[in-house]
């Protein structure tokens, strides 16, 4: 699980959803970087790839390298200002696919834990009743077969790997996690089996409210 060769999917080289003066609206795939990272094996990101079309785009939000899905650029410092503010002020909606290890007990639920980065272990991150910041994730069961559960989350706050943790805290890991997974439901994916699947927020220029959704089919 430790071993990891940086080898991003070249094509397509980006996937967009939406575009227009002011925003992108891009379907990211697993394995590539939201932004680049220092080592130079790390430069190719989803960020450097649409700022050789776009090269006034700029990222609001990030996913980690394994999720899939939803992710917003602004083109211009008004609109990059306007989301950032929108997502500071938690007036950005988000909702997440995923796929668990087991079924909850519970057709629904929400997860109360405060996370803090886990130093020692970087980059992951870790519930911590003293110092972690307020965390809280809703979910829902879609589907189950009893070995794994299809699950939607809705992310109330946005922390560093919350989703996965939080899944995890209550026993129910995202299958395919190398950080957070156990055995069993590590090697019951080939991918982190967690997609950004629909965005809702307020265009910078309009001022009206938009959304945008993208399913997937878990493998």
């Amino acid at each position: 699980m430790d071993d990891f060769v940086y080898d991003p999917p070249q094509t397509p080289c980006i996937k967009i959803i939406y575009q227009d003066d002011d925003v992108l609206v891009l379907d990211k795939p697993t394995g590539l970087l939201s932004v680049a990272g220092r080592l130079e094996i790390h430069k190719d990101s989803l960020q450097t790839r649409v700022q050789r079309v776009y090269p006034t785009a700029s990222v609001v939000h990030r996913l980690d390298m394994s999720t899939s899905g939803i992710m917003l650029m602004a083109l211009n410092k008004e609109s990059h200002r306007n989301i950032s503010r929108q997502f500071q002020d938690r007036q950005v909606s988000k909702r997440y696919l995923a796929r668990i290890y087991g079924r909850p007990s519970t057709e629904t639920g929400l997860v109360d834990l405060p996370l803090i980065g886990d130093w020692l272990n970087r980059p992951k991150q870790k519930v911590d009743f003293e110092v972690g910041k307020p965390s809280l994730t809703n979910w829902k069961i879609l589907s189950s077969d009893g070995q794994s559960s299809l699950i939607e989350l809705e992310p109330v706050t946005g922390r560093s790997h919350q989703l996965r943790v939080h899944m995890q805290s209550i026993g129910h890991p995202i299958l395919g996690d190398k950080f957070y997974a156990h055995e069993d439901a590590f090697k019951l994916s080939e991918r982190l089996d967690l997609h950004a699947a629909y965005i809702k927020f307020t265009h910078p220029t309009t001022h009206e409210e938009i959304d945008f959704s993208i399913d997937i089919q878990f493998v």
